[in-house]
């Protein structure tokens, strides 16, 4: 087909990047998932510790001692020993545990949106290194079809049937399409190298050996599950939820029970105790701390209701740009083979002297936009893609694990 044959990806080079599979799969070792996995990490250790009770504490006191008459040493002091546990009442372990175990699971869900945006990130850049190297690609080829234009006009002018100036047209468009070439090389080696440090590459790649910009996407189809991001929004707001009732346990008063041991110096004798210990909440309720998580509920709720509005609108525009330029595509390729053909007729047109130069550069310039058209239509299919592969919380072109 014609158009395949003006989208086909270029030679393979020194080291080339690796295909988009592989790229996929290395994404654990990207900076953004190593960063994501050690949060979570983090929150699961603290609903680990979030478990653990509170240490008990062992107390030593004498009276009686070292001072003067009976009392100047030891031997008659009243000794004990006593050990004290904080007792968690109100129900403040159980809100800890819970608010701790709601976060470890929000950490889990950023955790995966941070892949899925990475994987979107990488798709792009993959996208657009491989645009970047057939936009190179088709300067190149733009550029040998001026210089046979070139040549054809000279030797027209040197017949005579032309006049001098159009050969110094046709030089001047050689000029600027070897301008064109090198700004397009340009934007190659630039697009290579963002795509070889997004994807931590050991050897910069020069170009780009398996296509991405050819594959068509699955048809999109109505949501099956909760978005990601709304599901990131509700286990947000139940860990913001669960913080006001830590704070709010955190407010009643501490509770502490002793038992323990009395030696009586005087006469040996030993006595159990035991007691308990209760804190007054008079100056510090904890207010402050429990109006600053109802604050942050009532932000996690605005972020939720938003990312449902917005989700749902995002998800039904992907589709629609997904479709459009599915369509955009195959217009693209059509108008390739149309401007292909039309350039062969025009050329062999204005050899025979039926159709002047400009008539030809028109026609050129027109087969020349059409394959930019085909490049920049596979990249905004490659872009909607990325869009509903993010919406949908899965890889582009690809299945969720």
């Amino acid at each position: 087909m014609v158009a395949a044959s003006l989208i086909s990806t270029p030679s393979i080079l020194a080291a080339p990047a690796p295909s988009y599979e592989v790229l996929i799969d290395q994404l654990g070792l990207s900076p953004a998932t190593l960063e994501a996995e050690a949060l979570y990490d983090a929150a699961e250790a603290q609903a680990r510790q979030a478990r653990a009770l509170p240490n008990p504490s062992i107390t030593l006191e004498a009276e009686n001692a070292y001072g003067s008459g009976p009392y100047s040493g030891y031997g008659s002091a009243d000794s004990t020993i006593s050990i004290s546990q904080p007792l968690e009442l109100w129900g403040q372990r159980g809100a800890r545990i819970r608010a701790a175990q709601a976060e470890a699971e929000a950490a889990g869900l950023r955790r995966d949106q941070t892949r899925w945006m990475t994987a979107g990130r990488l798709a792009i850049a993959y996208a657009e290194a491989e645009a970047a190297a057939l936009r190179h690609k088709l300067a190149g080829e733009a550029l040998s079809l001026t210089q046979d234009e070139l040549r054809a006009a000279q030797a027209l002018v040197d017949q005579g049937r032309e006049p001098t100036l159009r050969a110094l047209q046709a030089n001047s468009e050689v000029a600027a399409a070897q301008a064109i070439l090198d700004e397009a090389r340009a934007n190659r080696d630039a697009a290579l190298a963002q795509l070889t440090a997004l994807a931590s590459l050991d050897e910069p790649a020069s170009s780009i050996s398996y296509s991405l910009l050819d594959r068509v996407p699955e048809e999109p189809d109505a949501f099956s599950t909760v978005p990601m991001a709304v599901r990131v929004a509700e286990a947000e707001l139940d860990a913001a939820e669960g913080l006001v009732t830590v704070e709010q346990r955190r407010a009643r008063p501490d509770v502490t029970a002793s038992l323990g041991m009395q030696r009586f110096g005087e006469t040996s004798d030993k006595a159990f105790m035991f007691g308990v210990s209760l804190s007054i909440p008079i100056f510090d309720r904890n207010k402050g701390a429990i109006s600053a998580a109802q604050a942050q509920q009532r932000a996690a709720e605005a972020r939720l209701a938003y990312s449902r509005s917005e989700v749902l609108a995002a998800h039904r525009a992907a589709q629609a740009s997904l479709g459009a330029s599915n369509s955009r595509t195959h217009a693209a390729d059509s108008g390739v083979a149309a401007a292909t053909e039309a350039y062969r007729l025009a050329r062999i047109g204005y050899d025979a002297g039926r159709i002047s130069q400009l008539e030809l550069r028109s026609i050129r310039t027109a087969l020349i936009d059409a394959r930019y058209a085909a490049v920049d239509a596979r990249l905004a299919r490659v872009r909607a893609e990325i869009d509903l592969a993010r919406l949908e919380g899965r890889v582009p072109f690809g299945e969720a694990p």
